[in-house]
């Protein structure tokens, strides 16, 4: 299963931050310096984002030159790598001016100084964590707090490196909102009330547009599809799901040829919407009437919209627009990130079924998805194609976005074990999740959370990664 990920990179500023007064006093230091410099931002190579260089920083006038040319290079996040001693002045300028959330980095090259060598030269040399109180106490004075610190050493030092990375995936996921058009098609499942979301809120929160659509947006992009484009869709869809018989439950049947043409060319049509509104994320939901045209196409958008949110681009069924959030953040999180809620329990075997009838993020299935032809999809109108399979085994982390009483958005997640089972084969995604606590006491204290009813479900642990998310963003996170 090859699935190419849609994504725009975080433009991740760095500035290394130097003591002008040290250069004329100890020949060579700056320039070992400046190579310790080069050689952190090697360090953030490979991580999936766009470094912006913004130099060696060692007196205010480069850190204001700085702060300029970075905002100007509209740069999303700040590392502010401290190579020694330095005031708060040469820093803390640039980050105040600047006013991006920011990770203020001191990695030493050395483990350990040799003392009985040690030289003053060589001390400056590795005084990398001596203004880090005095620079992240001024931006606390400031009102404007380092979003992290990263303390360890520049050279073999997996805790630092795997805490930079974390950041930079932060970085992306708040980049994902910004300048992004998050589609809106349709309406809430009518009664869900969880559901209901302000867009001028959700705007305000996230920085994202809401993009309003009509089903006949979708419809004539449909209809627009020509024969050429329905077949490499279909070839698309062999690629990646295995096509499966029927199973006891009555509402599952066979796929016809019909079936997998029409889902085929509605999904060329989301691909199109996507595209031509350039779109970031959906959420939708559409009920449709007697078999009409737009209930036709809303019962088939299932194939279409697991391949998108495979590819990065989430789409929220039910017109969730908080759970399409919550999945844009795992999917920057290379998490995954598929659209689930809370089914039955097995309080044998101490887990809880976690799915939903779609769309689902098939780039984390366990194996290959399958998919089922379904006569009706429970709840909601129309017959179609299902996709059925669960998410890969092991660590697991679910991320809701709900709204407080004062309509603050918050975010609430929790870290389990997708466990290896058997699944109901009805045509709906299903993983077999365990936490660290008796599966009705879990659901207890997370339902007590006040989410919503849907989440994201991604696989691994990233609660640690969300806390970054939740201060880049600004948005309250509660672990649960």
């Amino acid at each position: 299963m090859t699935l190419t990920t849609i994504r725009n990179r975080a433009r991740v500023g760095v500035i290394t931050v130097g003591h002008e007064p040290y250069w004329g006093q100890f020949d060579g230091l700056k320039e070992e310096l400046e190579g310790y410099g080069r050689e952190f931002e090697a360090l953030l190579a490979g991580n999936d984002i766009e470094i912006v260089s913004g130099g060696f920083v060692d007196n205010v006038d480069q850190s204001f030159a700085a702060a300029a040319y970075l905002k100007a290079r509209d740069v999303d996040f700040l590392f502010c790598n401290l190579s020694t001693y330095v005031t708060s002045s040469s820093a803390a300028t640039a980050i105040l001016n600047l006013n991006v959330p920011t990770v203020l980095v001191a990695l030493q090259p050395l483990k350990r100084l040799d003392y009985r060598k040690t030289t003053t030269y060589m001390q400056l040399a590795n005084d990398n964590i001596c203004s880090l109180p005095e620079i992240g106490g001024v931006l606390v004075r400031a009102g404007k707090p380092a979003a992290g610190m990263i303390v360890g050493t520049l050279r073999d030092d997996p805790r630092a490196v795997s805490e930079l990375r974390g950041w930079c995936q932060a970085a992306n996921a708040r980049r994902a909102f910004k300048h992004a058009k998050i589609g809106y098609l349709g309406h809430t499942y009518e009664g869900m009330y969880d559901m209901n979301s302000d867009p001028t809120a959700f705007t305000a929160a996230f920085g994202s547009h809401v993009q309003m659509l009509e089903m006949c947006d979708l419809a004539k992009r449909v209809n627009g599809a020509t024969s050429g484009e329905i077949k490499n869709k279909i070839e698309e869809i062999r690629s990646v799901f295995q096509i499966a018989d029927p199973f006891i439950d009555p509402v599952t049947r066979p796929i016809r040829q019909e079936d997998l043409e029409w889902s085929a060319q509605v999904a060329v049509g989301l691909d199109k919407l996507v595209a031509e509104f350039g779109l970031t994320g959906l959420a939708y939901y559409y009920k449709g009437l007697d078999n009409n045209e737009y209930e036709r196409i809303g019962s088939n958008m299932v194939l279409g919209n697991s391949l998108l949110t495979g590819k990065g681009i989430p789409l929220a069924g039910e017109a969730d627009l908080k759970t399409c959030a919550a999945m844009l953040i795992m999917d920057r999180l290379d998490a995954g990130g598929s659209f689930a809620e809370l089914h039955p329990c097995d309080f044998v075997d101490n887990v809880v079924l976690v799915g939903h009838d779609g769309p689902h993020n098939i780039k984390i299935a366990n194996g290959r998805p399958i998919i089922r032809g379904l006569d009706l999809f429970h709840g909601k109108a129309g017959s179609g194609i299902g996709v059925e399979f669960s998410i890969r085994t092991g660590p697991v982390t679910l991320l809701g976005i709900s709204q407080t009483a004062d309509g603050r958005f918050k975010m609430i997640a929790a870290e389990g074990q997708s466990i290896p089972g058997e699944i109901p084969q009805t045509g709906n995604t299903n993983t077999r999740c365990s936490f660290d606590r008796p599966v009705a006491e879990f659901i207890e204290q997370w339902c007590s959370a006040g989410p919503t009813h849907h989440f994201a479900l991604g696989v691994g642990h990233v609660n640690a990664k969300l806390k970054n998310v939740a201060k880049v963003l600004g948005i309250e996170l509660e672990i649960v």
